[in-house]
């Protein structure tokens, strides 16, 4: 970090660290008990003491800058310092708040069971899931780990595939019974889609049913995996599904298995401000080991 050009107030730098964490003043003024406007300005008081910004307004909120999260790091070790006053040696490092975003299906079948298991062990621990699906981003905050679908390109942060998933066509019983079994891939093609919301969809690689079924037309679209699967379920359409999310229930069948298949990995992002936590590196390890596990749910056709 350049020599700042005024003295750096350790206060400055933990109000910092949380508007890193949060991506939100308010937020942070929040957790840290202080006014939004208090936080406004000790962040500025922090970008005149090192000479330029520290923070950028993105899409989903603040975001730090490069000088930012060299700021961060600082502050990050000001704050374990701090904590470490308060504890003993035997104190559990794995504690406190981690912020992930995932999608739907990971979120409820892989990430909730492994925080659930790391808890058992590490009951200070407590996560938050934010689901949403989407690529990952350049430069966020306001989250320690990012699960995405697709291989992320990312700069200033660390990036470790964990595995895939598989996902496939599927009806409803009582839908074939009314329409019939399609015996080919053009028979299927003249079906109603049920999938993600083709214009707001950020992931390039979740285009496969489009892309394998040219000229399909949408019956239902959304941008959520669980309506997806009720929607197929109720009979509005033919669903391409996550097979982990839709082999649980009976009342789906799954279509030409062997012709329409996609396999997806999923990636863990962990920005350079998070990876110091234990707590970040204990819950990404969970997540790894969980996948490993579920592998037979996830590509059930190996």
């Amino acid at each position: 970090m350049a020599t700042p050009v005024s003295p750096v107030s350790p206060d400055q730098l933990l109000v910092l660290l949380e508007v890193a964490r949060t991506g939100r003043y308010t937020t942070a003024a929040h957790r840290l008990g202080i006014n939004h406007t208090t936080v406004a300005r000790n962040v500025r008081a922090l970008e005149r003491a090192l000479g330029d910004k520290l923070l950028v307004r993105g899409a989903d909120g603040w975001e730090l800058t490069a000088l930012g999260e060299r700021a961060a790091r600082a502050a990050e070790s000001v704050s374990d310092a701090m904590a470490g006053l308060g504890e003993d040696g035997d104190a559990d490092p794995v504690a406190g708040v981690v912020r992930l975003t995932t999608t739907d299906g990971f979120a409820a079948y892989v990430a909730s069971p492994a925080i659930a298991a790391l808890r058992e062990e590490h009951p200070d621990l407590s996560a938050e899931l934010v689901t949403v699906t989407r690529r990952a981003a350049s430069h966020r905050s306001g989250t320690d780990i990012e699960v995405v679908v697709g291989e992320p390109q990312v700069e200033r942060a660390r990036a470790f595939r964990l595995g895939e998933y598989e996902l496939g066509m599927y009806a409803a019983r009582d839908y074939l019974a009314r329409h019939g079994t399609p015996s080919s891939v053009s028979e299927l093609a003249g079906h109603g889609l049920v999938y993600f919301v083709d214009s707001m969809l950020q992931v390039d690689d979740l285009d496969a049913p489009r892309r394998l079924l040219p000229g399909i037309r949408d019956s239902l679209t959304s941008t959520n995996v669980f309506v997806h699967v009720e929607a197929t379920r109720a009979g509005a359409g033919v669903g391409f599904l996550p097979a982990f999310c839709a082999d649980r229930h009976p009342d789906l069948v799954r279509l030409l298995p062997e012709q329409l298949r996609e396999r997806l990995p999923y990636w863990a992002v962990v920005r350079p401000e998070a990876w110091r936590r234990p707590a970040v590196v204990a819950v990404l390890e969970a997540l790894r080991a969980q996948v490993a596990r579920s592998r037979p749910m996830l590509v059930p056709t190996e």
